[in-house]
């Protein structure tokens, strides 16, 4: 019995071997195959971000090939995000360069012309008197601080951009804040007979650094001294409302066209209706980088002809 068994069972455990083997070449052949696709698609893909093209999909919701071209798309999507941000920063970079050129040109062009005049002072011609002398000494001091404020304020405002200052804010009184800024500017308003006012402004505790947002006031101030006619008025008043409270400044200038009140507060804006007067259209500019520092913000409203509204939110604090 034994021997019939082993005899018949022979030709049965021959046939699981080759079929094992079959079933095995059969896999290795699946793998081989199989690693030589995903090999092919990874090759495709890293040909692919190398030519800045699309990744081309897999197809496929799951598996190695599905999770590899996935993360090819994201790494590409990254590159490109990264390459943008460099090409934006670049050109931002060219623009600075450029718009710091045409600031600077002016004063500096000025300062070069009065000093040759009182270089040539007396030589080969007429002499100059001593109130000539004074007048052009004068004004080589005024552009002289116009180069000093242009270049401090181009400072300031790289420098807040890039997160570059320690800025530093929190509950101060406000009144005195708003003071140092009128000071700054009281001489120049009462060269032109400009009244500066206030409405109900009752002192108050508002989450803000004095020394940057005196700057924030002085700039809006000196706007509306510079494109306010003489025997004007600048009123200044404030709104307590529950979260914020508004320090408005109103003058009675020139006012703002409609269409250019969400450019003015864009870097070197400058409205075609002013090119003939003094400015470098980084006041405004400065004055949003501040308070964005301060959890605060700026608006305007204004009618051609008829004067500006700038309304300066800061947060309350627990008086």
């Amino acid at each position: 019995m034994e021997w019939m068994w082993a005899e018949n069972t022979g030709p049965v455990i021959v046939v699981c071997a080759v079929m094992a083997a079959v079933i095995c070449a059969a896999a290795a052949l699946f793998f081989y195959r199989e690693k030589n696709r995903i090999y092919r698609m990874a090759c495709k893909m890293m040909d692919e971000l190398l030519d800045d093209k699309a990744v081309t999909p897999s197809g496929l919701k799951e598996g190695e090939t599905a999770v590899l071209s996935g993360k090819a798309e994201r790494i590409q999507e990254k590159l490109r995000a990264e390459i943008g941000q460099a090409a934006g920063e670049k050109e931002q970079v060219k623009s600075l360069i450029s718009n710091m050129s045409h600031q600077l040109k002016t004063p500096l062009a000025n300062i070069m012309m009065y000093e040759e005049i009182l270089s040539a002072d007396g030589k080969g011609g007429r002499s100059l008197s001593e109130e000539e002398r004074k007048h052009f000494l004068d004004k080589m001091h005024v552009q002289s601080e116009k180069v000093n404020w242009i270049l401090n304020s181009l400072f300031k405002m790289v420098k807040l951009e890039e997160n570059a200052i320690v800025f530093e804010a929190g509950p101060g009184l406000i009144r005195k804040t708003l003071l140092d800024a009128v000071n700054l500017v009281y001489e120049k308003a009462q060269k032109k007979q400009i009244e500066i006012g206030t409405e109900y402004f009752p002192d108050c505790l508002l989450y803000h650094n004095p020394k940057w947002t005196t700057e924030v006031f002085a700039n809006i101030l000196e706007n509306a001294v510079k494109y306010t006619p003489e025997y004007g008025k600048i009123t200044i008043g404030m709104r307590r409302m529950e979260m914020y409270t508004e320090i408005w400044i109103r003058d009675t200038g020139r006012g703002i066209d409609k269409g250019e009140l969400n450019s003015i507060f864009k870097r070197f804006y400058r409205s075609p209706d002013v090119e003939n007067v003094e400015g470098s259209g980084i006041g405004l500019y400065l004055g949003k980088l501040i308070l964005e520092k301060e959890k605060g913000y700026m608006n305007v409203a204004s009618v051609k002809g008829e004067g500006s509204c700038f309304s300066v939110f800061l947060q309350n604090c627990r008086n």
